[in-house]
């Protein structure tokens, strides 16, 4: 993918619209412009950088910050005229010290955000962590609490406990994505091979 390959006159002002997207939760986190420099300065550092049209000037976010944007995967939409980028951030990205620009709910895509800090947990084993006191016992023990949350969360579906259902539930998916974890297995694993059944 080339910055030659977009269609820039669609915007007025020669800049390409670039939407970012955190790459574990899939949250929207801001929007910004780019001009070449900043296009390929973003691919050959792999952190993400604009144009600033106020300043007149190239602007890495997290430069001032720390809060970086590390380029996970890069999208051209279908009329190549504005770009996505899948990216890892270091902190807020908004300046209000906020996850992002745009005030969606914080729940949604929480699961994915639970699964990126119980692999934060595995790798760090801070003491005192429920989590790491699980990766520390292993998937026995994990696989059983698993298993009781599932008969757990079951019981109260058969009894018609909505409340109750949804808390157990909330225990079994939990239990279950550090099991995961201790396994090498991530969310997105799942979903690739979900969405191969599903062809």
């Amino acid at each position: 993918m080339k910055y030659s390959d977009f269609q820039l006159d669609k915007t007025g002002d020669g800049l390409l619209p670039v939407i970012v997207q955190d790459a574990t939760t899939l949250k929207v986190l801001m929007l910004g412009y780019m001009n070449q420099e900043a296009f390929e300065k973003t691919r050959a550092e792999g952190k993400v950088t604009f144009w600033s049209r106020g300043r007149q000037c190239l602007w890495t976010k997290g430069e001032t910050s720390g809060n970086f944007l590390h380029v996970v995967k890069m999208y051209p939409d279908c009329d190549a005229d504005t770009l996505l980028i899948q990216a890892r951030p270091d902190g807020p990205t908004c300046h209000r010290g906020t996850t992002a620009c745009f005030d969606t709910p914080e729940e949604e895509g929480f699961v994915r955000s639970l699964s990126a800090l119980i692999q934060k947990r595995h790798r760090e084993m801070p003491e005192g962590s429920y989590t790491t006191k699980l990766f520390v016992k292993g998937p026995k023990v994990i696989g059983k609490k698993v298993g009781e949350e599932a008969v757990e969360a079951v019981i109260e579906a058969v009894d018609g406990n909505r409340d109750r259902f949804i808390y157990e539930a909330s225990d079994l998916v939990y239990h279950l994505l550090v099991l995961l974890e201790s396994q090498g297995v991530s969310v997105q694993d799942l979903e690739k091979e979900l969405a191969l059944r599903h062809k």
